[in-house]
C-alpha cells in the first residue's frame, strides 16, 4: 500500500501542503503569511466566563497559542498525515481492506487535533522565546515629558510625549501637579505620578524636587 492509492488521498494533499509551507518558508514568504494570520479575540466581559473560559479551554487542548500559527498548522498537517497512514496501514492489515478516504480523513483529523496539542508542548519550550519592549505605564512616572499640544491645567489635561527606557515613545494626558499652575506647549515637564491614565507632572523648578 502507497500514499499515492486513492484511499490515501488526503494524506498524500497533507504532506504535499506541509512541503509547500517549508518551501514559502525557505524563499521568506511565510513570515509574511504567519503575520497575516495572527488574530486576536476578544470577549465581551458579560460572556467572559462563558465563551472566554471554553475558548481557553479548547485553544490549550489543541495547542493553539503555544507555538507561532504556521509551526501549529504545520504540525497538525504532519500529525494528521502521519496518523491516517499509519492508520490505513494497520486497517488494511487487520482486515484486508483500508476504509474510504472519506472516513479516515475525518477519523484521522479527530485524532490528529488532540494530538497536535501534546506535540507542541514539547515544542513550545523548545522554540526561543519573544522578547518584548512592552512597559508598565507606571514605569513612565519620574521621566521627563514634552508637551506636545495645549495648555495643561487642572481638570484640563493636555498631551505630553514621553519615552521610556528603551526610547520608545508615549503619547500620555497630562495635568500639572500643583493645581494653580499651567503647563503650556513645548514645555519639558517631570512626570511625578499616575492615575488610571492620567499623568501628573512638575516644572522642573517645583520644591518637589528640591532633595
Amino acid at each position: 500500500m502507497t500514499l499515492l492509492e486513492p484511499h490515501n488521498l488526503p494524506f498524500a494533499v497533507a504532506f504535499g501542503a506541509l512541503f509547500v509551507i517549508g518551501l514559502l518558508q525557505v524563499i521568506g514568504v511565510g513570515d509574511a503569511l504567519e503575520g497575516a494570520g495572527d488574530f486576536d479575540i476578544d470577549v465581551d466581559s458579560g460572556n467572559a466566563l462563558s465563551t472566554g473560559g471554553v475558548f481557553d479551554s479548547v485553544s490549550s487542548v489543541l495547542g493553539i497559542g503555544r507555538v507561532p500559527l504556521l509551526i501549529w498548522l504545520s504540525s497538525l498537517l504532519f500529525v494528521f498525515a502521519l496518523t491516517g497512514t499509519v492508520g490505513q496501514a494497520l486497517i488494511d492489515a487487520a482486515t484486508g481492506a483500508p476504509l474510504s478516504a472519506g472516513i479516515a480523513a475525518i477519523l484521522a483529523a479527530g485524532a490528529a487535533l488532540p494530538l497536535n496539542g501534546i506535540v507542541t508542548r514539547p515544542l513550545e519550550k523548545l522554540l526561543p522565546k519573544d522578547e518584548t519592549s512592552a512597559v508598565d505605564l507606571r514605569s513612565l512616572v519620574r521621566r521627563d515629558a514634552r508637551i506636545q499640544v495645549g495648555t495643561a491645567r487642572a481638570g484640563s489635561p493636555a498631551r505630553a510625549k514621553v519615552e521610556d527606557v528603551h526610547g520608545h515613545p508615549h503619547f500620555v494626558m497630562v495635568e500639572p501637579h500643583d493645581t494653580d499652575a499651567a503647563l503650556s506647549e513645548g514645555e519639558t515637564v517631570l512626570l511625578v505620578r499616575r492615575e488610571g491614565e492620567l499623568f501628573y507632572a512638575v516644572r522642573y523648578e517645583s520644591p518637589l524636587l528640591t532633595p
